[in-house]
């Protein structure tokens, strides 16, 4: 088959590879019809180089028809159209039980003492071979993959495998009060779902905050007070806090991560790790601080006190400094981690119908095929030609 495969820091290709097979009872084989580019895999195609072999196939947003399924899988079949989460979870768990998808205990990473495995995600997560590919080896079917009627088009069911839940779940954790107002850092596809679910769930106030003018238009297009962070970012708390009584939000939403923009000491501690031997980079992630943590930093900053942060935006470092003395003084309640998808499916799924509440079937500003993956990351990276969300059709 064909398949997506990192060769290096920057340096995706499109590669001829092994089919895969059933290796658990568990196990399913689908052919992927769409799958889409997160802006978590740009880690990969920069930061996170260190957990990487050559030739391992990326990809964690994948949707398709089943192909063939492990003799313990029941709940799908041969001829089913399904998404796949991008954790990896049992369904039977203390963790799984809990609604901590994420954190499943049966495929817990314990080398690295990180949560459940997830597809296409470094060594870190267990090295899955992920569904930027023809054709997938789905862990776990007996539970992960969201089995999806026939008929609306992909787009209308694909982000169920990641944008959606996390999205959902960063609204979820933000707290917003009934009317109550946030503020969304960062406007790539997890920022402006989380305004339209924030928006669609009651929120009084959305403002979102990003530096690209073609995403703040999009986020103005439907009701969202968009601030543009790119001139002198000083100005920026005024602003919010002039919109929210003089208080600051309600909640505040971090949708950016390790690689925020106006942190250049991360940015170089993230450039020095890459020239590193993999494992001395690894121990230096694993050890020392080396996000880029100027989105995190305003998000405290941003919100009112007794306020809470929801962090959806991934972060690697082990060290980074924290503004504890404000968090304590500001009485700030954080909530993180990665999206526990089954949890919200059952929220989601009503939404995705033909009047299309949230927007799905517009969302994606790309289809490419596979064969032009490089290009996508190339163009998704460097944010060019209107790249917001890509989806590949193998």
């Amino acid at each position: 088959m064909r398949a997506l495969s990192w060769h290096g820091v920057r340096d995706v290709r499109v590669d001829t590879v092994p089919d895969p097979t059933i290796l658990e009872p568990t196990d399913a084989i689908i052919k992927v019809t769409s799958t889409a580019i997160c802006g978590s895999d740009l880690h990969l195609y920069e930061v996170l180089a260190p957990f990487l072999d050559e030739g391992d196939i990326l990809g964690h947003e994948p949707m398709g028809i089943v192909q063939e399924v492990g003799s313990e899988v029941r709940d799908i079949a041969p001829g089913d159209r399904v998404v796949v989460p991008f954790n990896i979870s049992c369904g039977h768990c203390f963790m799984c039980h809990s609604g901590l998808m994420s954190q499943c205990e049966t495929t817990q990473v314990h080398e690295y003492d990180t949560g459940a495995a997830l597809l296409g995600y470094t060594k870190l997560y267990g090295q899955v071979p992920g569904g930027q590919a023809e054709f997938l080896r789905g862990p776990q079917a007996h539970y992960g993959p969201i089995k999806v009627p026939e008929g609306p088009g992909d787009d209308r069911f694909l982000f169920l495998s990641d944008v959606l839940p996390t999205a959902w779940q960063a609204v979820e954790y933000a707290q917003i009060p009934p009317g109550g107002s946030v503020a969304v850092l960062g406007l790539g596809p997890i920022g402006e779902m989380s305004c339209r679910i924030a928006q669609h769930r009651g929120a009084g106030t959305v403002i979102g905050i990003d530096l690209v003018p073609e995403r703040l238009e999009r986020a103005r297009g439907h009701g969202v007070t968009t601030l543009d962070v790119s001139g002198d970012g000083a100005t920026i708390p005024a602003a919010v806090r002039e919109l929210t009584d003089g208080r600051g939000p309600d909640a505040v939403i971090d949708a950016v991560g390790m690689e925020a923009h106006g942190s250049p000491i991360g940015k170089l501690a993230q450039r020095l790790a890459g020239l590193l031997p993999d494992a001395a980079a690894q121990k230096l992630i694993m050890t020392a601080g080396v996000d880029r943590l100027a989105a995190l930093h305003l998000a405290i900053d941003l919100v009112r006190r007794g306020g809470t942060v929801s962090v959806s935006g991934v972060y690697g470092g082990a060290a980074d400094p924290m503004p504890m003395m404000q968090l304590f003084d500001k009485q700030v309640s954080l909530r993180m981690g990665q999206a526990n998808v089954r949890r919200w499916v059952d929220d989601i799924l009503p939404l995705l119908t033909d009047e299309d509440p949230l927007g799905v079937d517009s969302f994606a500003t790309h289809h490419l095929p596979l064969a032009e993956a490089p290009r996508a990351y190339a163009i998704f990276q460097g944010k060019r030609e209107g790249a917001f969300k890509i989806v590949l059709n193998p």
